[in-house]
């Protein structure tokens, strides 16, 4: 079981002003990608990557293409390069990387997809307005008490089960503020909102869940070449039908990161590698399980080296 290999990709928060410059100027291909986005996405997504500004950038509708695109060129030059994958996951929005990384979705497809999810996300923001928290200090079956008694003030529910001792929980503002209260009893380390556009992995997504599904019934889904870890049921799936109902369920349930972790180290995966703009993943790796360290490749340097 020893010896496998898997790719990960990072979600939104790992974007940052000047991602993929690098890329840009020296690989033909990441010119190519980016000219495809700014066709589907109808903005200049380079410009944005490059040149911010940052307010921009960190919208929801932005960061996300913008994440994916990076990671997809990171994805493309490593393939080119011989390295393969036994096996893939990637953190929420990360995912749909995973997917162009298993052979489940195209490139373009992959985009128009990751470009309705950040629209309605955004959208459902706006119509639904919520907020998202981190709680730092306690296990996931304290944190999903917390929410159990917070819910009594409002929605709460824990989004990202990121690694021991660090989950984020999402909710409307009345919940979130009362889970962050009970988490200072309970004795967190540390509870505090975060600056996010919505209540993310929330039932407060379910307008946004409910004009994703439109695009997911009309996009056309490859059985993966390689086993997919998904968010929403931290299992394995190669299935074609089962990976596009697992993605559905994504939006409003929690994103089990831990298990799927666990699940792809229990699976043979002994190198890991995360395909992105940042080392996110990276460090929350080496808290669920120091046996493995991922290697983040996302700048020319790194993928030189």
């Amino acid at each position: 079981m020893a010896g496998k290999t898997a790719f990960i990709f990072p979600g939104q928060g790992s974007q940052h002003i000047g991602m993929a410059k690098d890329l840009f100027d020296a690989l033909p291909d990441a010119k190519a990608k980016f000219a495809i986005a700014n066709d589907i996405l109808g903005f200049d997504l380079a410009h944005l990557c490059f040149e911010g500004p940052e307010e921009e950038l960190k919208q929801t509708n932005v960061t996300q293409p913008a994440i994916f695109v990076h990671s997809c060129i990171v994805l493309e030059h490593v393939l080119a390069g011989g390295k393969k994958a036994d096996m893939v996951a990637g953190h929420s929005l990360g995912e749909y990387t995973a997917l162009v990384a298993a052979g489940v979705l195209s490139f373009e497809d992959a985009l128009q997809l990751v470009k309705v999810r950040g629209d309605a996300m955004q959208g459902a923001g706006l119509d639904k307005p919520g907020t998202m928290a981190a709680v730092i200090g306690l296990e996931s079956d304290a944190v999903d008490e917390i929410c159990r008694i917070a819910s009594s003030a409002g929605i709460v529910q824990a989004a990202n089960y990121n690694s021991p001792g660090q989950i984020v929980i999402s909710g409307d503002h009345a919940g979130i503020k009362k889970a962050i209260e009970v988490a200072q009893e309970k004795g967190a380390r540390k509870a505090m909102e975060l600056v996010v556009g919505g209540a993310f992995h929330s039932p407060l997504m379910e307008g946004a869940r409910q004009k994703l599904k439109l695009a997911l019934d009309k996009t056309t889904f490859q059985d993966a070449r390689v086993p997919i870890y998904q968010n929403a049921t931290a299992t394995a799936e190669t299935d074609a039908e089962a990976i596009k109902n697992n993605l559905d369920l994504q939006l409003t349930n929690p994103v089990r990161w831990i298990e799927c972790v666990e699940g792809m180290i229990t699976g043979g995966a002994s190198e890991m590698y995360e395909l992105g703009p940042s080392k996110v993943l990276t460090g929350l790796v080496r808290r669920i399980d120091r046996s493995v360290t991922p290697t983040p490749l996302g700048t020319l340097d790194q993928l030189s080296s």
